[in-house]
This record gives structure tokens, sequence and C-alpha cells, in this order.
């Protein structure tokens, strides 16, 4: 039987800006060994285009992202939900693990403003990696496997 990866949900109001840097942040840190998702209680419109333009300033274009609204079946399938300004209007399920990060919305700022949100982002996504203890991607080399060179060392 296969397990499922662990999903993390980001949740803020517009899902224009912090969550959608903090899922692409940790899709960029975590690779394939998580399921990420993002949504808002009240979506906007589009992304905020300074938010974009940070995250391309590291390499990570999300230009192509809209925001989604949060519903309470992908609320229900994740197993940590960050929250990031939508305080109890996001739904709350037992068995799951909510973690709140206070962050100054982007919305209205500029650019210069928006790159200090952007790395606390990402500092806040390394530690979350770290508590997740996620399984590594390492392939069955012969060090790992124990294996012995035809001299009898161990590689």
């Amino acid at each position: 039987m296969t397990r499922k990866k662990p999903e993390v949900l980001f949740v803020c109001v517009h899902n224009a800006g912090r969550s959608q840097m903090a899922a692409a942040l940790l899709a960029r840190h975590a690779g394939d060994r998580l399921t990420i998702r993002s949504a808002g209680s009240e979506p906007a419109g589009e992304l905020n285009p300074a938010v974009v333009a940070a995250m391309g300033e590291i390499g990570i274009d999300i230009a192509a992202e809209r925001p989604k609204r949060l519903t309470a079946e992908v609320a229900r399938e994740a197993d940590v939900v960050v929250t990031m300004g939508c305080g109890d209007s996001c739904p709350v399920f037992p068995g799951k693990r909510y973690l709140d990060w206070e962050l100054d919305d982007p919305a209205g700022l500029g650019l210069d403003e928006v790159r200090p949100i952007r790395d606390e982002i990402e500092a806040r996504v390394r530690v979350l990696i770290a508590e997740l203890v996620l399984p590594t991607s390492r392939r069955g080399t012969a060090a790992s496997r124990g294996k012995r060179s035809p001299g009898g060392e161990r590689r």
C-alpha cells in the first residue's frame, strides 16, 4: 500500500500574495515530497504584481498562478494548514496541524517592501520542512545499501 504524501495548505484572505509565495517556496525546497496547495477565503482577481516580481527575482515564476477559493474539501485533505491572516474564516477540522504565520500583507506594497516578506516566508518554509521530517529522494547507491567493494572495504 502506498502512503499519501503529506499535504500542506497555505491560506490567506486573497490568495494573491503570501500564500502564493509560501506554496511556491515550499515547492522549490521540498520538491515532490509534498502535495502543496494555496487558497483564499476571499480570492482576488489576480496575483499581486509586486509579489510576482519578487518571486521572479529569485527564479520562481508564479505569473500563471491564479487565486483560488478555500473550500472545506481542500482544508479537509490537508495535513498541515498554515494561515496567514485569514483568522476565523478558515475551517477547522480535528486531527489537522494548524500554524498561524503573522506576516505583513503585501497588498498595495511595492517591490522593495515585498522582498522582506518573501524572505521571511522562505525562512519559515525551511523551518516547516525541517519539522515535517520529510523522506529524502535518495536512490539506492552502493553506500546506502552497505555494499562492499571487491577489496572488502565499505563503499
